[in-house]
Parts: C-alpha cells; structure tokens; sequence
C-alpha cells in the first residue's frame, strides 16, 4: 500500500473570495506543492486577468481547469472528507486540529480511497457556523498573536503541510468514506425523526444536530454505515406510525 499522498483526490475550495490577485496566488501555492484541483465558489470579482497575473505561466493550468460553482452543498456533495480552515475558536469551534501538520499526516491514508476538500473561507470574516458543519474536521494555523491570515497564505501553509507529509509513515488503511451527499441525506431524516419523537428541540433542530454532526464526524462513516443508520430511522418511523394507527 502506497504511503504517499494522492493529490489527485485534493482539491483546494475557495468559498466567496473577495479578490482574484488571491485567487490567482492561491493557484500558485498549489502549483509549488504539487496539488492541482482548485474550485471557486461565488467569487466577488473572478477578473481573469488579475488571477492570472498572480498565478504566473506556471499556475496557468490550474486555473484554466478550475471550476466555478454557485452552491457550497453541491460542491461538497462529491467529497468524503471535507476539511475546514478557521481563525476563530471557541463555540462550535472547540475541537480543531493545530497545527496544520498533525491533519495533513492523517489525510495521506484518507486520500488513497476518498475525495478531499480543503476548504476555506472569504478574507473579511472566513467560514460561518453554518459552512463548518458540512465538515468532517477544522484546521486551525496558529500565530503569535494576529490570527488572521491573508487567504494565498493560509493555502500554502496548509498545501506545504499536505506535501511534507506525502512520504510520512502512514496510519491504518481507510477505505472508501460515504461522500457528503449521503452523510446530509442521513443527517436530514436524522433530523425529522428525533424532532417528531421529540428527542431535540423543534424550535432549534440545527443547534442539536451539530452535536451529532461532530459525533459522527469523529468515526467517520462509510456509505454502508449510512445505510444502517437510515434504515434505524425508517423503523422508528414504521413503528411510531404503526402504534399511533393502534392507540398506543
């Protein structure tokens, strides 16, 4: 089994950047570091010419190949693993991997069977709570004491930490996760079903579901595990409707 990291299944995901000089020095980091698969996400000002002044001739190829989505959900259905960048800790934040190194060393089993995304927000004000929970893990860059990060940056630090850790020593085998398109396909009917046996809250079903998406992030699931996990739902279901139609 290889021990090297697949960067065909990376790809880094740019949400809502505000500038193309970014978008283009982005590409560049990625050129330096051997990863090619870049995809933008409702950019403010995708000018072509800028993004390609700052990737240069070398990181041409990348943004030709890039693609632009409109829809975060849609983007990440495809992936099995998504990880998210943050400054800000605390709250909905409390457990993320610092630095960078420790994640990268756990993606090269990841990468051999599933599709990455390294995701990262807008310059002014980075991913919201409601981006974080599509998730399998946050990364967080520690600094001295500004924690922001100018966006091209925060991508090379991570990049180079994704190729630095190419040749480590690798952790167990993990095989083919489900992708995010079955994970909100469970967490949906998750959702119905504990809200009508009244196990969370109805006025605030999303607050109580974070604490299950951070549980079930921490295995994480493969596509048969989601099957169980559904089937368990429509049971519950089955039987409620069958003991209400009896009077129970």
């Amino acid at each position: 089994m290889s021990d090297k990291t697949n960067f065909d299944n990376v790809s880094i995901v740019l949400l809502r950047p505000r500038f193309p000089e970014n978008i283009g020095a982005a590409a560049r980091a990625m050129c330096n570091m051997g990863i090619h698969r870049l995809v933008i996400i409702n950019p403010e000002n995708p000018d072509l010419a800028k993004i390609l002044m700052m990737a240069t001739h070398a990181a041409s190829d990348i943004i030709s190949k890039m693609e632009v989505r409109t829809s975060l959900k849609k983007v990440l259905s495809d992936y099995n693993y998504v990880v998210g960048t943050t400054a800000r800790l605390g709250g909905q934040r409390k457990i993320a991997c610092s630095p960078p190194a420790i994640m990268a060393k756990r993606l090269v089993s990841i990468s051999l069977e599933n599709r990455i995304a390294i995701l990262f927000g807008p310059e002014d004000r980075g991913l919201s709570n409601d981006d974080i929970r599509y998730c399998n893990e946050l990364v967080n860059i520690p600094t001295a004491q500004f924690s922001s990060i100018n966006l091209a940056q925060a991508v090379m630090i991570v990049c180079h930490e994704i190729f630095q850790a190419r040749g480590k020593k690798k952790n167990d085998f993990i095989p083919r996760l489900a992708n995010q398109h079955e994970l909100e396909g469970m967490y949906d009917q998750l959702k119905d079903i504990l809200v009508r046996i009244s196990f969370i809250n109805p006025e605030n079903p999303d607050y109580w579901m974070n604490n299950l998406r951070r549980f079930f992030s921490r295995l994480p699931l493969r596509s048969k595990e989601v099957k169980i996990v559904r089937g368990v739902c429509r049971q519950i279901d089955w039987y409620g409707k069958k003991c209400y139609k009896e009077g129970l």
